[in-house]
């Protein structure tokens, strides 16, 4: 089956590209700027595009699929010649159904976690030596690949992102997978610039659950009340299964998981971490692993990329990065941290980074959520918000939003990296946590692992 992929060089894109070439497709694809590692990836298996740009000409009739990235625009000329000659377009998410319509969908959404858990049951699922298919939002540690597909595997394991199908499917990708199989891990309002009322957002999840498989399953998290009431509220013909936090207890920097067989000590922590394993417990149970070999899989669960990734660490000083940057997330996360090293100074960091936490309206969400961080700083780049083509965001809206008097501001990187670099632990030590979906201005993380 030949294949072309619109906008190849995507995270997402060129991580389906190198699936369908494992399994032995014809692989081309265009894009107008592609960046590391997806340039190096798609170099090694000769997928990379031999000039940047787009080129209608490589569009031709005897292309069997059309796969359409979320970066090219609806008048790209590639897409309007596809259209002209009438060839099958997909989105991201409709090709993947259509890879899956025949296996068994579990597809895991929420506005945070949805990456942790599905890289949970794969890390279970890996351990176990059973084979899935496959799509996450992260690089796993003994996975070459985000995605996998073959003919043979039962099962397939999709993280249900909410945001947009493609340039011309204003859909959220996660209506399109239809789950024999869903778990939902939270709701807070994300994705302001498409979903602009709180009311509409979580909508989209009340449609995730409507396009469950009837007969199926979906596994919620209780602890949530927006999860537990659209959850409980809905009415069609699947069954409920809710979750909770587990009990656990932190003793000396380690986290002790309250097992059936005793306290079991685990390698992630905070509160938002072990509920996310439990959703992930009872998933996995319903993929055919039993209680006692998920505890003995998920122990050796270390954390999926860039969520809450220890970064350095010394005898009195650690430093962990994490993608956090939804309000939620970065309260709970800051928490967690505070959590395992009480005694040790906490330095949280927030870069504003995304449309939503760069709105003027949005920030007020912020509101406490540095609170268990002993030095609170928040960094954001006023040529973010230029790019973004938002409204500038003033010192005073963060300072007032966030309503923390100690409250340190950056707008400038050279002088953010200055304070980083400049930072002098006392006795107790320090845990510095570095949350962001950007790099705050190009700061290099490798570096940061002097500074503990």
């Amino acid at each position: 089956m030949r294949t072309h992929f619109i906008a190849i060089g995507g995270a997402a894109m060129h991580n389906l590209a190198l699936a369908l070439h494992e399994k032995g497709y014809n692989v081309t694809g265009s894009d107008d700027a592609i960046f590391e590692p997806s340039k190096s990836r798609l170099q090694a298996k000769g997928l990379l595009p031999a000039e940047m740009g787009w080129f209608p000409e490589k569009i031709t009739t005897d292309i069997d699929a059309i796969i359409l990235g979320m970066h090219a625009k609806a008048d790209n000329p590639e897409l309007l010649k596809a259209q002209e000659l009438g060839l099958t377009i997909y989105s991201y998410p409709e090709f993947l159904y259509e890879q899956s319509k025949d296996k068994t969908r579990v597809v895991i959404g929420g506005s945070h976690g949805k990456t942790t858990i599905t890289s949970m049951i794969l890390h279970v699922m890996h351990y176990h030596n059973v084979e899935v298919d496959y799509m996450v939002g992260a690089q796993l540690e003994g996975f070459d690949t985000m995605v996998r597909l073959t003919a043979d595997a039962d099962f397939i394991v999709l993280e249900g992102d909410e945001y947009l199908s493609s340039p011309t499917d204003r859909r959220p990708k996660f209506h399109l997978y239809q789950p024999n199989i869903a778990l939902i891990s939270g709701i807070a309002w994300d994705h302001i610039n498409v979903f602009p009322t709180y009311e509409n957002y979580v909508e989209q999840f009340e449609i995730f659950i409507s396009k469950i498989t009837n007969g199926g399953i979906l596994v919620y998290n209780e602890n949530d009340p927006e999860v537990k009431r659209v959850a409980e509220a809905a009415t069609n013909p699947i069954r409920k299964i809710p979750y909770h936090t587990p009990e656990y207890s932190v003793e000396n920097g380690t986290t002790l998981l309250e097992t059936p067989e005793g306290p079991m000590p685990v390698e992630v922590f905070g509160a938002h971490n072990l509920n996310n394993l439990a959703g992930a417990k009872w998933i996995c149970q319903n993929m055919g692993i039993d209680e006692a070999d998920f505890y003995e899989a998920i122990a050796t669960f270390k954390g999926a990329s860039k969520r809450l990734e220890k970064i350095a660490e010394s005898s009195k000083n650690v430093a962990y990065k994490d993608f956090a940057h939804s309000p939620s997330k970065v309260a709970a996360t800051t928490k967690a941290v505070k959590e395992q090293y009480p005694d040790r100074t906490l330095i949280a960091c927030l870069e504003l980074h995304t449309y939503s936490s760069l709105n003027a309206e949005f920030l007020k969400q912020y509101e406490g959520a540095l609170d268990n961080a002993d030095v609170a700083v928040v960094f954001y780049s006023p040529d973010a918000v230029k790019i973004k083509q938002l409204e500038e965001v003033t010192y005073e809206q963060i300072a007032k939003a966030f309503n923390r008097e100690d409250l340190i501001i950056y707008t400038n990187p050279a002088e953010f990296k200055d304070y980083l670099f400049n930072l002098k632990p006392d006795s107790s030590g320090m845990a510095l946590l570095l949350m962001s979906s950007g790099n705050y201005g190009g700061l290099n993380f490798d570096e940061v692992k002097k500074l503990v």
